[in-house]
């Protein structure tokens, strides 16, 4: 159902950034204001427009989206301050915690933004360290300061 969800948050982001592009045009004089002037074959030109946004939309969430594990040694209690630090020194907030999970959010209101919302970075423990799920770009970064800054013996 996630995934689903996604699919048309990340259409309606992408129709209403076009949207509101194709006006700025529009006001500025750069483009007409007649759908059959600004495109070349007219409305069906726009249904095949969001006929590629749709397809486009569908297919990012599985790869925009992922799981990474990554690998920390210790008892959670011993390294759980040291991975909220780091989170919150890359611009994240513990939301919540439940048991050994811990479920972060963005601070940055762009990247809240740009994500469409979907900026929550969940840290699920398991053995030998933590499985980081959320937006692709983010948890690769992350995962990797993370076993940097846990591999080199500067934990807090």
């Amino acid at each position: 159902m996630r995934y689903i969800i996604r699919a048309v948050k990340y259409f309606i982001y992408v129709v209403v950034l076009v949207t509101l592009i194709l006006a700025v045009l529009v006001l500025t004089g750069f483009v007409s204001s007649d759908i059959d002037v600004m495109f070349r074959n007219g409305w069906r030109s726009v249904w095949l427009i969001l006929g590629v946004f749709a397809c486009v939309s569908a297919f990012y969430p599985r790869f925009g989206y992922g799981r990474r594990p990554v690998r920390i040694s210790g008892e959670y209690p011993e390294i759980r301050q040291g991975v909220i630090d780091y989170m919150a020194s890359r611009g994240y907030r513990l939301e919540k915690e439940l048991g050994e999970n811990l479920f972060f959010r963005s601070t940055g209101v762009f990247r809240k933004i740009a994500r469409v919302w979907e900026d929550r970075i969940t840290a699920e423990r398991c053995l030998g360290g933590f499985t980081l799920e959320g937006p692709t770009k983010d948890i690769l970064r992350l995962a990797s300061g993370l076993e940097y800054r846990f591999g080199n013996g500067m934990a807090d």
